[in-house]
């Protein structure tokens, strides 16, 4: 028997999608060396999709939060198409998340306290890298890098403008926990008012 597979009842879910995965997140944090990371769905306006793996900055009943460039291939195609989804999958517990909604960016002063609070290599490589960019070779980044290090030594490294965090704000949610025999339970979270509808899916 596969030890992922535990049943997931309708009386197992908290009424707070939030909670539910503040729960299951809580629960696996010791157990996995990224729980934090997720798949981040964004689209071109003509619905052309695209897919990258991102980490989980801040969540909560305000949204879901994660940074980048903005002028990334993600940056520009929420700038064009605000609507996004998240994929959190942890293997060793049989479980995913799956959130969906629209998107925004976060207030520059929040982007500016989370920039400061990564390590002072990371905010260089922030203002190093056009991300998302043709770069002739590794030594063309490498160079900028060693150029900005050189020339902020001593300084604070300011957050580029070009750069900060956009937060997702849920209109669905799905937590799946593996089965046998691929009988999964599948429970999907919608708003209803001032609360949440929750409904089993068929796996």
């Amino acid at each position: 028997m596969d030890d992922r597979a535990r049943p997931l009842d309708r009386s197992d879910l908290d009424p707070d999608p939030v909670r539910q995965f503040d729960a299951w997140l809580h629960e696996l944090e010791s157990e996995l060396r990224a729980p934090d990371a997720m798949a981040l769905a964004t689209a071109t306006v003509d619905g052309a999709p695209s897919l990258r793996m991102v980490l989980l900055k801040d969540y909560g009943p305000h949204g879901f939060s994660f940074y980048t460039g903005y002028e990334s291939r993600k940056g520009r195609e929420l700038a064009a198409n605000p609507r996004a989804a998240l994929l959190f999958y942890w293997d060793n517990a049989g479980r995913q998340v799956r959130i969906e909604g629209t998107v925004e960016r976060v207030p520059r002063e929040e982007t500016e306290r989370y920039f400061a609070s990564r390590p002072r290599g990371s905010r260089i490589a922030a203002l190093a890298s056009r991300q998302s960019t043709v770069l002739a070779n590794r030594d063309e980044l490498e160079a900028r890098y060693a150029e900005l290090e050189r020339d902020l030594e001593g300084q604070d490294v300011p957050a580029p403008q070009a750069w900060g965090g956009f937060r997702l704000t849920p209109e669905r949610y799905e937590f799946w926990q593996h089965r046998e025999n691929r009988l999964h339970d599948r429970f999907r979270y919608t708003r209803d008012g001032d609360g949440w509808k929750i409904e089993r899916l068929s796996p």
